[in-house]
């Protein structure tokens, strides 16, 4: 799936051409198929979380850092609930970035982001991120143009940083069509349960559809990288995003395989002492 997902470094991206209800060369067939395939993957995902945890305290540095971008209702609070709930929460930590605080604000714009990083053996899931001063700040003019394409290299040196120092990146965009926001939306007006979730503001970004879309071709297209590449979700069926992240993460964590540390211990002895007791 990271292949097949994978925006390429250094060539132009042009969201059109990526498929948003489902890809046609892998994954489930549909979806009793991915909400059994999705489940039969969180025993491991735990698993790999606990080792990650366990190997940190041993002093493995290491960690992985899931970003989940995308349109409102694409989907990242579901993701978390559906791919995420299986973890153990202690080693886990979520963060939602909402619009900044005025103490945010004063300053530069990754200072928040710094403060909500995973810890060595953490992994760690942003609902929204950094690049919310990429994409919000582009679409509504909140900061000079110059200053918005600093920060595209501002946020390149910071992912490489965040690598060099054991920290897994793995940047999602939930890719929702323009026609399925709608739907979930009206989903959400005839359900008086949902009406918590509904922002009529969401009805005004509607509007500003192309230049949010064009602002997420410009952030996938320049950050990119080797080190911390952009994978695309197609997100219009809930069940296959659940499961393509879902075995995104599945990947990324086989790939780091993190060991259980050996005891500093005598077993036997212990064992001894306790069966004497």
């Amino acid at each position: 799936m990271r292949d097949l997902l994978r925006v390429p470094v250094g060539e132009p991206v042009d969201l059109s051409a990526y498929d948003t209800s489902r890809h046609p060369s892998a994954g489930p067939a549909d979806k009793a198929a991915g909400s059994r395939a999705t489940a039969l993957m969180a025993p491991e995902l735990a698993e790999l979380q606990e080792r990650l945890y366990a190997a940190s305290t041993a002093g493995d540095r290491r960690r992985l850092l899931l970003v989940l971008q995308g349109m409102d209702t694409s989907g990242k609070g579901g993701t978390i609930k559906h791919v995420i709930g299986g973890f153990n929460p202690s080693g886990c930590r979520v963060r939602a970035f909402k619009a900044p605080t005025a103490e945010e604000r004063s300053h530069p714009f990754l200072w928040r982001i710094e403060r909500a990083l995973p810890l060595p053996g953490e992994i760690g899931i942003f609902d929204r991120s950094h690049y919310e001063d990429v994409l919000v700040a582009r679409v509504r003019e909140l900061a000079p143009r110059r200053e918005l394409s600093h920060r595209y290299g501002r946020i390149n040196r910071f992912e490489r940083s965040l690598t060099d120092d054991g920290v897994t990146v793995v940047k999602v965009f939930l890719h929702l069509s323009y026609e399925e926001q709608r739907e979930r939306l009206l989903q959400r007006l005839d359900k008086p349960e949902k009406h918590w979730k509904f922002d009529p503001g969401d009805i005004d970004a509607r509007e500003r559809w192309p230049a949010y879309r064009r602002a997420y071709e410009i952030a996938l297209e320049r950050c990119s990288t080797d080190e911390a590449p952009w994978y695309v979700v197609p997100a219009d069926r809930k069940w296959y995003r659940n499961w393509a992240v879902g075995t995104l993460l599945l990947e990324h964590l086989r790939a780091l395989d993190p060991r259980y540390p050996e005891g500093d211990f005598d077993v036997a002895e212990c064992r001894r002492r306790l069966l004497a007791d």
